[in-house]
């Protein structure tokens, strides 16, 4: 009798056990899923908040940027000259 057993449930038949089985395994695993929620939830709120403080930071740094270049005009287009030659002398070899 075990031997049928071992043979329906290798051919592809299914027994009561292993529906149960697979049942009590599906619970389980919606159980730790909820129980990962809050933790996801909390990780979501990080995340959101240190994107708005990484967006504030660029958005300082280009206002920076736009004050300098607006005080040394000059200065800032020979040094964007500068980087140009500079980046077409390494891409050229």
């Amino acid at each position: 009798m075990a031997n049928e057993d071992m043979i329906g449930s290798s051919v592809g038949g299914s027994s009561a056990r292993n529906k149960g089985a697979h049942s009590e395994e599906a619970w389980h695993t919606a159980e730790d899923l909820k129980s990962a929620a809050p933790v996801a939830k909390d990780y979501a709120e990080k995340a959101s908040a240190v994107l708005d403080e990484a967006k504030e930071r660029v958005r300082t740094l280009r206002q920076d940027g736009e004050d300098y270049v607006r005080k040394n005009p000059k200065k800032a287009v020979f040094t964007a000259l500068g980087v140009g030659f500079v980046l077409g002398l390494i891409y050229k070899h």
